[in-house]
């Protein structure tokens, strides 16, 4: 095995060292369950890394969402440059579940547009820790939901070696089995193509080919190489070729699997038809032969991952396989954001689970269909070896179960935590104007938090009418102005930003010195401990941060939120004088908000298109075909490099034209 080695060119400092090392040698001596508290800003991601290299196992790091997933790939990209750092996240850009509203007696067929860099990522995740144990794989909650079985995608992979002797027909038809599809004039990702005495196989979880040489049936080259340029890139002796999907069936198992779907089916229309559901049952009948038929003639059929349990022989409510099963019983598993991440994964099975139920009561599926689903907490948690749950806000849940709660509050920038206040919400807005006054004053930004979207629409109007320069921002605002809302706090085109929940990613603003709470004693989930520990958390990238907290009373909720802040402003203050450390606001580019990863080539696509759409009329069919084209292929380019915001951007900008103007 190849060790993981972190590369950077910072050492660990502040709490780091000890965090470290306290919770590398509680994994080492077995403890299941560590956690790790780490404020914002404190290098969690690196202390992950080195904990990392001193555990030397596969790792899992699991998070709540594509963004921040896409994030911490690139961050463990940097530090294991020469180990297998892997993305597993869900592969649709757009997903419609198939489901049934009996209310309206309305079916919807499932729609999904597969993003197909994704989903090269998430068959190299597979194929890496098949081949390697220095496998880093970021992950979401996706890592819970039904998967191939591993030991049918390891066992159907083809090895080649020089000298072996090997017929291209049967080449062919073992690459057909394994869901490659044949392609002599274009070589594409999950494609192959043979030419005479050469066979060229662009493997799924690949972006480079290999070219298979014969003379007279026998392997005498082969080789790497760059599939559009045709360079060489390594002389090989051997080589294995992996599935080129999760779900695959082997012959051998197809005929089980099609008499145990069968015997399902004739019990299952027994039930409907004695329950006098005759429509039912014929609908249900007709779906079912015609997959049955698809599996013996193909291997394949639409939807297979609905009958993943006949497939597999799995009993009823017995759980799928996962990417989980896919790792060594000895691995590793960060939780990031574990307040946020582990009930997520709580919640998953119950809402798939009503959804499904609907489809077989109506005909739809098979009973079986209902164990093609997402584990439940007890399933995912038997199949953990080690946990450490990373967070700031840890849960009760989590502490009690910890054999130790490390903290992480030192700052590398020796930023502290912000100063917090409770001020009477009597003559709050004045107040308010006083302080964002004085801020704005020194070219610093002010967030304002309140309940609902009207307080936040009308304290917008309300501060725009003092002659302060004042937007809002909620879930109804489009997700193209929410972008560029928040790009024009941070350039100054406006001071103060008025929203209801900012505590989603992408919000971490430096410029952000002061934030007011308004009805911070209100009891609920925006005004709980965690979530007014996560607010107060926005403003300590500041050196001057600052919260206000408008009440008529001091909650528990407050007390404990205030309580935490002075202990970690305490300790960080103390840390600074130690070691003569003067705080430093942060410094981060404004284009970091929109583009995490900025390359000459992005840069020049994005010129090129802005001058298009200048120059396109949408209004002209022809033209706004050409502006479609155009923009779809840059989202791709977007989505590949992982860059979900500007896509998304461009995504809802293709929608609202499409609907405005048509396609």
């Amino acid at each position: 095995m190849r060790p993981f080695k972190v590369v950077s060119e910072f050492a660990p400092s502040g709490d780091q060292p000890e965090a470290i090392k306290a919770l590398s040698e509680c994994f080492l001596n077995g403890d299941k369950y560590q956690t790790l508290k780490g404020v914002t800003g404190s290098g969690k991601t690196f202390t992950m890394a080195k904990i990392i290299e001193k555990i030397q196992r596969p790792t899992l790091v699991i998070s709540h969402n594509k963004t921040l997933s896409a994030q911490l790939y690139r961050e463990f990209k940097s530090f294991f440059p020469n180990n297998a750092v892997e993305y597993f996240v869900s592969y649709y850009d757009y997903y419609q579940p198939e489901a049934y509203v009996p209310a309206r007696d309305l079916y919807i067929e499932k729609d999904a547009s597969i993003n197909d860099e994704i989903d090269r990522l998430r068959l190299s995740a597979t194929y890496s820790l098949m081949e390697r144990r220095d496998v880093i794989v970021v992950a979401t909650v996706s890592c819970i939901y039904g998967l191939g079985l591993p030991e049918v995608y390891y066992d159907m992979r083809f090895h080649v070696e020089n000298g072996q002797h090997l017929e291209p027909q049967e080449m062919a038809k073992m690459l057909v089995q394994l869901q490659y599809s044949r392609n002599d004039a274009i070589l594409e990702r999950g494609n192959f193509r043979i030419r005479g005495d050469v066979i060229e196989i662009f493997p799924a979880y690949m972006e480079e080919a290999y070219r298979i040489e014969l003379d007279w049936e026998e392997v005498v080259r082969i080789r790497r190489f760059h599939p559009v340029s045709g360079e060489t890139r390594e002389e090989l002796d051997e080589t294995v070729i992996y599935p080129a999907k999760h779900f695959i069936v082997p012959d051998g198992m197809i005929k089980l699997a099609t008499e145990r779907i069968t015997l399902e089916l004739e019990e299952r229309l027994n039930e409907l038809k004695r329950d006098n559901k005759f429509i039912e049952a014929e609908r249900l009948k007709t779906r079912t032969n015609y997959d049955i038929e698809m599996l013996n003639e193909m291997g394949y059929c639409p939807g297979i991952e609905n009958y993943s349990a006949p497939i597999a022989g799995r009993k009823k409510g017995q759980p799928p396989a996962t990417l989980l099963h896919y790792f060594p019983k000895d691995f590793c598993c960060f939780i990031d954001e574990a307040h946020v991440t582990v009930p997520q994964i709580g919640a998953m099975y119950e809402g798939d689970h009503s959804r499904k139920q609907n489809l077989i009561d109506f005909g739809f599926r098979l009973p079986s269909a209902a164990d093609n689903r997402p584990l439940k907490y007890a399933e995912f948690e038997k199949m953990m070896n080690q946990i450490i749950y990373v967070t700031a806000t840890p849960r009760e849940q989590e502490i009690n179960r910890s054999t130790q709660v490390v903290e992480q509050i030192i700052r590398p920038t020796g930023l502290l935590d912000p100063i917090v206040e409770v001020r009477p919400s009597e003559n709050q807005m004045a107040d308010i104007y006083k302080e964002v006054k004085s801020r704005i004053a020194l070219n610093e930004r002010c967030l304002i938090l309140t309940l609902t979207k009207k307080m936040a629409e009308d304290l917008t109007d309300y501060l725009l009418s003092l002659g302060l320069k004042v937007k809002y921002i909620h879930s109804e605002v489009e997700t193209i102005e929410r972008v560029e809302i928040l790009k024009g706090l941070r350039t100054g085109e406006f001071d103060i930003l008025v929203g209801i929940n900012l505590l989603r990613e992408g919000i971490d603003i430096p410029e952000v010195s002061f934030i007011a709470i308004l009805d911070a004693d209100k009891i609920g989930f925006l005004r709980n401990e965690t979530s007014l520990i996560q607010i107060i958390g926005r403003a300590a990238r500041h050196v001057n941060g600052k919260v206000v907290m408008y009440a008529d009373a001091t909650s528990e909720a407050m007390k404990k939120a205030m309580d935490e802040t002075a202990y970690r402003r305490k300790k960080q203050d103390e840390y600074n004088k130690a070691h003569g450390i003067t705080p430093q606001t942060i410094k981060k580019a404004v284009e970091d908000i929109l583009i995490r990863q900025s390359t000459e080539k992005s840069d020049e696509v994005r010129i090129e298109t802005d001058a298009l759409r200048k120059a396109l009329n949408v209004f002209k069919a022809n033209e706004r075909k050409k502006l479609i084209k155009i923009l779809t292929k840059e989202m791709e380019e977007h989505a590949e490099r992982l860059e979900f915001e500007q896509a998304a951007l461009l995504r809802d900008e293709i929608k609202a034209i499409e609907e405005q103007f048509g396609k």
